[in-house]
């Protein structure tokens, strides 16, 4: 139901065939299902992610999903890549424009999350959140930025919440709190840095969303108050479309974004319609 909605309004929406998008943590969940949303359009989906091969308890890898991508109508371009590491993300930006010619849009979706108070948080998973989530962020923006600026109109999407400075956001996780607000830090800053050159936006679900974190953090009963990824898919196309000169330095909501595109009915995204979503993280309500 709710797909037929958005394809009812692609008509007055732009497309983004033909449009270059280096997507980080593409292989599952919401980068995959940001991608997928783009395939259909025609789009190039370079997956930058670390499964290569398939994983005892996560779902899919780098080249099955370049697979769901290209039968979706889109070129897929699977690269092992872990943003972490400068060369890999260097490397893995050459074959992107090698391969398609210059990238359009970047997706900085990889990251990590531990829930951890300060005391029960090892170093080494701190030093993972950080190394991903702000590290990765801008590691990836700084190697996609030269290409991005030659672009018609290139847009930078980190998958990333709005800066709540309430204390109770980083009470019980303030070193994975850091690391998400240092990704939309990195929107903040170069949203004005590249103003009328390159849009930066940050994307955050207005509930959680059923991916294998939400699943690893709440189980079942936390899936079923969830909804599904293509909420964020639908709503970050809605976004890559519009003009990066008229576009930039956003905190988007998912579901605000679809509300402004004619959306009013989201029972279709929820996993049980019959559940009462969970809002997520770092939103008052």
């Amino acid at each position: 139901m709710v797909q037929r909605a958005m394809d009812h309004s692609s008509d007055r929406l732009s497309s983004l065939a033909n449009k270059t998008l280096f997507i980080t943590g593409a292989s599952r969940g919401i980068g995959k299902a940001i991608a997928l949303r783009a395939a259909r359009d025609g789009a190039n989906i370079v997956i930058a992610a670390k499964t290569a091969e398939p994983h005892p308890k996560l779902p899919g890898t780098i080249f099955s999903a370049a697979e769901e991508m290209e039968a979706a109508g889109g070129k897929a371009l699977p690269l092992v890549v872990d943003v972490r590491h400068e060369d890999e993300v260097q490397g893995a930006v050459a074959k992107a424009v090698d391969t398609f010619g210059g990238i359009d849009i970047l997706i900085n979706n990889a990251s990590a999350i531990s829930l951890t108070g300060t005391l029960v948080t090892p170093m080494k998973r701190y030093d993972l959140m950080h190394q991903v989530n702000v590290r990765g962020t801008f590691l990836c923006s700084q190697m996609c930025l030269p290409h991005l600026l030659k672009a018609e109109n290139p847009h930078v999407l980190n998958l990333a919440p709005p800066l709540n400075m309430k204390a109770k956001w980083f009470r019980n996780h303030v070193a994975y709190t850091m690391a998400k607000y240092g990704m939309s830090m990195c929107v903040l800053g170069m949203a004005e840095e590249f103003r009328g050159k390159v849009a930066f936006n940050a994307l955050w679900p207005h509930t959680a969303i059923a991916t294998a974190a939400i699943d690893m953090i709440g189980g079942e009963p936390m899936m079923k108050k969830s909804r599904i990824p293509e909420i964020m898919a639908d709503a970050a196309h809605a976004v890559l479309v519009r003009a990066h000169t008229e576009c930039t330095g956003n905190f988007f909501i998912d579901e605000d974004v679809l509300r402004s595109e004619g959306v009013t009915d989201f029972t279709g995204y929820a996993v049980d319609p019959t559940q009462e979503p969970f809002i997520d993280f770092f939103l008052d309500g």
